[in-house]
């Protein structure tokens, strides 16, 4: 059986974070499609082509991680793409309630698809993509933190003095 997950989230930009989730992720499941929300309403930095380009640049040599845009309800998209559940990362327990009440709603809207939480790693606890694009549009270093293309990305929009 070919277990798929789906990590939903808008990635502006995707962080080392998030990778390490959906990493620990291809640990529990086969296949991960990383489901990139448009998010039209959150006014995001990135255009929704870019933080699809950005998420495949940071998973080009693992075949069995895929990006895919999608817009509407996530239990939809999961059914879309065959998935049997939700992948999502907890940084801190104030993520709990908001996550719970989340993967309570889509239980409701589709029973068959379960949500998986994983803990995210210490070092990515504080890691957020609004500060990345914070600090970086002030000029901090956020390197260390984000995959290259990010940076890379970043640099562009933001010629620096640190990226």
């Amino acid at each position: 059986m070919n277990r798929i997950a789906i990590y939903p989230g808008t990635f502006d930009p995707i962080t080392l974070g998030h990778v390490d989730v959906a990493q620990r992720g291809l640990k529990l499941f086969d296949r991960i499609v990383i489901g990139v929300a448009e998010s039209g309403g959150k006014g995001p930095m990135f255009s929704l082509q870019d933080r699809l380009d950005l998420v495949r640049a940071t998973f080009a040599d693992e075949p069995r991680v895929s990006a895919v845009a999608f817009d509407g309800l996530l239990v939809n998209f999961a059914c879309q793409q065959q998935a049997q559940a939700i992948l999502r990362g907890l940084r801190a327990a104030s993520d709990f309630e908001y996550e719970f009440q989340m993967a309570t709603m889509n239980r409701r809207l589709d029973e068959r698809i379960e949500t998986v939480f994983v803990m995210a790693r210490e070092e990515y606890t504080f890691v957020s993509s609004r500060f990345i694009r914070e600090i970086a549009s002030m000029g901090g270093d956020v390197g260390s933190l984000v995959p290259p293309a990010v940076r890379a990305a970043l640099a562009l929009r933001y010629p620096p003095a640190n990226l």
